[in-house]
């Protein structure tokens, strides 16, 4: 940090503004807000930093800011800084999918169109709808039924749909507003579900052109009919509850952020956008506030957004002059869980599918190099799993070529009582492993990757020494923020940044490893549990322990989870209390 920044970062105030970091070419390449500019600006350069942040924080030579009133002129003024520099730091979303409104104009001669912005007062809007195909559909119905004109613009002559009935003709019917407005209510009576009127005369048209022996005629009538009783049930899905909200929730793991939002117009869910980001900061949380605001720039907002982080309430509520909750039960907190389920999802998603276009063969012949081996075409990884020292399991996966490869997978129970000890663990199923391999005189592995750091090593070290075998040996580590980040051996370590081909490749294989670990385990244990992790952590119940089991089935996973994850599960001073015994009972078994 050169003299210059130590000196401005002395002037900085608690006051609420925005901060604009720059590099030595004096360009833009970060724009922050914050509540406290010295508090928030000092974090960058007095507190240790990994990834990206590091990255950003060694280029910074300069920075300016801008003090601010209120929270959503803050937010306005870092997202106009944003788009004016287009900084390389800042992070921002892709629109994501938007769902179609049938759009009726109140114009003179009114016209039906797809729109995706509901908000101009000259037009009526119906939906939103789940697909654009969906809303095509019913406004060629409405078409067909509905004599509209079809032009964009008012020829001088009457077209073809004129001819064949389908238009009255505004271009030489000068004096339709009275037809107009009569077909403009009968297609807001008949959207709504507020009246049969329409599907009674299509029937009776049928029956009519079916008496006249004009079947052709009955034929289009049925089919048109058919195509009203299809919308009209539509509605009465959406009509039965008309709450219009969205629910958003936040996941992060391994330097990545993952933002889900889900969308119910009308009592009906219509999908989700789920954005996965590498993370801009340790806290998530004013990343979470400016990427909601960026979402909300280009899509609709609805009544009401529930929210997983207490937090964000009054921030968000101001910003967007909406109804903003974060629900403590009830069915918007069991909406709340299904987004967070979501959200972790995109996260399994985007380390499963990243990549999948990478040469694994040439990671392969890298990963050897850097361990000095030969290349491990085949690798066996290990992980443990216990339910706070219940039911203990051990999994071995398998990849061939960088492919994973199921039939040769295996699980192990583990035999001893107490475990808690994932060291005991280890040493049994490793030991376990290679002497029935070696007794067999089957094929061994080119490199065994264990999770953990030098004591896992060690002691999966000394099984292959009892089992009798030689096989090389590499630990997946992670650092105080539980993100994998090292490579290790008995004598090397090697850091290992997200953006790596690399590390993309053995997180993929790691998650395998967990996933077939917990599969297991749930398939062992079932729905007994005999003790809990959270039976004596005050204001959880068996609602919440539920809740908290099925989100992080595993200690590991529970270690993982940030505090603003889990927020959205449990209020704020649960989630401080179930850190703090996590963080307790880690430091009890690093004395031990």
């Amino acid at each position: 940090m050169n003299d210059l920044l130590k000196v401005k970062i002395e002037l900085l105030k608690d006051v609420p503004g925005v901060y604009i970091m720059k590099n030595a070419a004096n360009d833009v390449i970060y724009v922050g807000k914050a509540k406290s500019l010295i508090k928030r600006v000092k974090q960058y350069f007095y507190r240790p930093q990994i990834g990206k942040v590091r990255r950003m924080v060694n280029e910074i030579t300069d920075f300016d800011t801008i003090q601010i009133n209120s929270e959503k002129e803050a937010l306005l003024l870092e997202l106009n800084l944003i788009r004016k520099y287009y900084p390389k730091y800042n992070i921002l979303l892709k629109d994501g999918k938007t769902y179609p409104y049938i759009s009726l104009s109140k114009e003179k001669e009114p016209l039906l169109k797809i729109a995706y912005k509901p908000n101009d007062k000259d037009h009526y809007y119906f939906g939103p709808y789940t697909t654009t195909s969906a809303a095509y559909k019913i406004i060629d119905l409405l078409n067909k039924v509905f004599p509209l004109r079809k032009c964009n613009h008012i020829p001088s002559s009457p077209c073809l749909y004129y001819h064949l009935h389908q238009c009255l003709g505004p271009c030489v019917n000068k004096n339709l507003g009275e037809e107009y407005h009569k077909m403009v209510e009968e297609i807001r009576s008949f959207m709504t579900g507020e009246d049969n009127s329409l599907r009674i005369k299509v029937e009776n048209d049928m029956k009519k052109a079916a008496e006249e022996l004009n079947f052709e005629k009955a034929q289009e009538y049925k089919e048109t009919l058919e195509a009203i009783k299809h919308v009209q049930e539509k509605q009465a899905i959406t009509l039965n509850n008309k709450e219009s909200y969205d629910v958003i929730a936040t996941s992060s793991r391994e330097g990545y952020f993952s933002l889900c939002v889900m969308t119910y117009r009308n009592g009906l869910l219509l999908g989700k956008n789920v954005f996965v980001l590498e993370k801009e900061e340790d806290d998530n949380l004013e990343q979470t506030e400016s990427l909601i605001f960026q979402y909300y720039q280009k899509h609709d907002l609805p009544k009401e957004i529930i929210v997983g982080n207490e937090e964000l309430v009054a921030s968000l509520s101001e910003a967007l002059d909406k109804k903003v909750v974060f629900p403590s039960r009830g069915k918007k907190k069991d909406f709340l869980l299904i987004a967070l389920e979501n959200a972790k999802n995109g996260l399994d998603e985007h380390f499963l599918s990243a990549r999948l276009e990478d040469d694994n063969l040439a990671l392969l012949e890298r990963l050897g190099q850097l361990l000095e081996i030969k290349t491990p075409l085949r690798i066996e990884l290990f992980d443990n799993s216990h339910l706070q020292g219940s039911e203990p399991i051990g999994a071995m996966v398998v990849f061939i070529n960088g492919e994973k490869c199921p039939s040769m997978y295996r699980k192990y129970n583990i035999s001893f009582s107490d475990g808690k000890d994932d060291l005991k663990s280890m040493y049994e199923v490793i030991l376990r492993r290679y002497s029935r391999l070696k007794k067999e005189n089957a094929k061994l592995p080119d490199l065994i990757i264990v999770d953990g750091g030098h004591n896992q090593i060690n002691v999966a070290k000394q099984a292959l020494n009892d089992a009798n075998v030689e096989i090389p040996l590499a630990g997946l580590a992670k650092d105080n923020h539980h993100h994998t980040s090292m490579l290790l051996t008995e004598n090397k370590a090697i850091p290992l940044s997200s953006q790596d081909k690399l590390f993309l490749l053995l997180v993929r294989m790691q998650d395998e490893v967990h996933r077939y670990a917990i599969t297991f385990h749930r398939f062992k244990r079932g729905k007994q549990v005999t003790k809990s992790f959270f039976d004596d952590i005050a204001g959880i119940g068996e609602r919440r322990k539920e809740m908290l089991n099925k989100a992080y089935p595993s200690l590991e996973q529970l270690e993982e989870a940030s505090l603003e994850e889990l927020n959205q599960i449990v209020p704020l001073t649960v989630a401080k209390a179930i850190k703090d015994k996590l963080n307790k009972e880690q430091s009890d078994n690093s004395e031990k």
